[in-house]
């Protein structure tokens, strides 16, 4: 054998009772589980002593959004170090392919705040195959640092086919979206994401998305949206994406299925229920979150969605016009605008965590009131100067999230965990270094929330399934040796909203198909992640 990992506790992802065992990997994948006691051990060229360590299938991260980060970053420590073999990206309806010239550079921009400018990359490719293939052949051909799944990003197939207008597509360019999510399928997509706060996308009605929905369907991935609202009107929106799949009949995954905002206090069980009657009358439905309070998002996000209609420069152009401007504040403040879940915002729970304009870096870690206290003038006019000046690259921590949902949520049957992880900042938000180990650690060993084996199967066997990953997720011979060794007794989450890139502890070992990409805590040269593409 190539390794031998002798006296781990094993929890195999399966949500059943760990035990103990010594585990053969050769050539990339579980060759053999030996259960204590049951007969002669195996043999290897290299052993590693498990002792005091439990061993899992290394995490899925349902929502990540590394699409760049992986490109720029051989080490992609904020991952890996966590124990993530590999991520979902593609998400909230915009990401870098499919497109043309014009929409690469308008969805650069769009998402700046997201994964930076992308002034590093070479982007060569158009297609969802071609980006896939730029994934298998970073870093001088070597791969990349985890794996990585695509999903087609509804937002920029819409962006692609008729542009920014805020409007019903024409027979022609549906004919054309449903073309390009047909052959993002066919190149390798997992299935297809919708960012229904951002725009273009949120433009699409629910006819338009079911008929790109059935085409997902027929190439056996999913839909995973960002719904329509996370707080006023969060239920309904959470209904109205179930009966849309339901008519597509197309499986649907919820992405960071939270209950925000004041309005939606104390809810989660309400969500759970109608979940629960969906799933008992036949539905596929599977859901993600992190486990924090807080959100992350753009300051441009929280704009109404007829103020960016047009896309990037006509929402800067709208913004300096001052009677344009006041009617945004109005709509925003007062009435609660669409791209804030129809809540009037509150600024002193928005919280800049990061900007693209170096000079602008006096407003990271502050509240827009405080930086506007400080200044002496209106919450709207800082935010305003703000949105101008970093020419929408800005990016939010939102305070306003509910423990008690946060947790009831987790505990759900068809749950999977998702860092939701951004980047890019000088202060990201801490569930991009600390979603995995903070499950295991805080809400597992010492809330309780979950059994350490349960847990383990919401990270790793749930999302394999939803990924109809055939052989990951479950410790299990044959399957791949994509592996996670970490100390039950000590593992946590080291990054905070203070030092949010703090890498985490008690994960000492991880490997991808048997080859170590963190040892005894250090990051290693290997770049074992390739892209995972979608198979009949």
């Amino acid at each position: 054998m190539d390794l031998v990992i002798r006296d781990a506790r094993v929890i195999d992802g399966t949500g059943g009772a760990s035990y103990r065992a010594d585990i053969a990997v050769h050539e990339g994948r579980i060759a053999e589980i030996r259960r204590e006691g049951e007969g002669p051990r195996p043999t290897g060229l290299c052993t590693l002593d498990a002792e005091g360590l439990a061993l899992s299938p290394g995490f899925i991260d349902m929502h990540a959004h590394s699409d760049l980060a992986l490109l720029r970053d051989p080490e992609h420590t904020a991952k890996a170090a966590q124990g993530v073999t590999l991520e979902v990206i593609g998400q909230d309806g915009l990401s870098y392919a499919p497109v043309d010239d014009r929409t690469l550079a308008q969805v650069r921009q769009a998402i700046t705040g997201w994964n930076g400018d992308g002034g590093d990359i070479d982007f060569t490719w158009r297609t969802v195959g071609g980006y896939l293939a730029a994934l298998d052949g970073a870093h001088g051909g070597q791969g990349i640092a985890v794996n990585a799944a695509y999903l087609i990003p509804q937002g920029t197939v819409r962006m692609y086919a008729l542009g920014w207008d805020d409007r019903p597509a024409t027979p022609a360019e549906l004919d054309r979206m449903k073309q390009l999510v047909a052959e993002g399928m066919r190149e390798g997509a997992v299935g297809m994401s919708s960012g229904l706060t951002y725009t273009p996308g949120m433009y699409a009605d629910d006819s338009e998305l079911a008929e790109l929905c059935k085409v997902v369907a027929e190439h056996g991935g999913y839909y995973c949206p960002h719904h329509r609202s996370y707080g006023a009107g969060a239920l309904q929106a959470y209904e109205e994406m179930v009966n849309l799949t339901r008519t597509a009949h197309c499986p649907l995954h919820l992405a960071h299925a939270t209950m925000n905002f004041g309005v939606n206090k104390g809810k989660a069980p309400d969500l759970l229920a109608l979940l629960d009657d969906a799933l008992a009358r036949g539905a596929d439905i599977t859901l993600d979150t992190y486990p924090y309070t807080p959100g992350c998002t753009t300051l441009v996000a929280m704009l109404p969605s007829w103020a960016s209609e047009g896309g990037p420069e006509a929402i800067l152009g709208r913004l300096r016009d001052d009677a344009t401007a006041e009617k945004i504040r109005h709509h925003m403040e007062v009435v609660g605008a669409d791209g804030c879940h129809g809540v009037p915002i509150e600024w002193d729970t928005i919280e800049i965590s990061g900007v693209s304009d170096p000079g602008l870096t006096a407003f990271v870690g502050r509240t827009v009131k405080e930086s506007a206290d400080l200044r002496g003038e209106a919450p709207w006019v800082t935010a305003r100067r703000l949105l101008v000046d970093d020419r929408l690259g800005s990016t939010i921590l939102q305070h306003v999230g509910h423990e008690e949902n946060v947790r009831a949520i987790m505990r759900h049957p068809v749950h999977t965990g998702g860092s939701d992880g951004i980047l890019q900042g000088t202060k990201p938000h801490p569930r991009a270094y600390g979603t995995f180990p903070q499950y295991l650690g805080r809400y597992a060993r010492e809330l309780g929330v979950m059994s350490l084996e349960e847990t383990v199967a919401h990270l790793t066997s749930r999302p394999a399934a939803r990924l109809r990953l055939a052989d990951r997720g479950v410790v299990r011979e044959g399957y791949r040796a994509d592996l996670v060794l970490f100390d039950p007794e000590t593992v946590a989450a080291g990054s905070t909203f203070d030092a949010p890139r703090t890498l985490p502890t008690g994960i000492p070992h991880v490997l991808i198909d048997g080859r170590f990409v963190m040892r005894d805590g250090l990051r290693t040269d290997v770049l074992a992640g390739r892209a995972v593409r979608r198979t009949p």
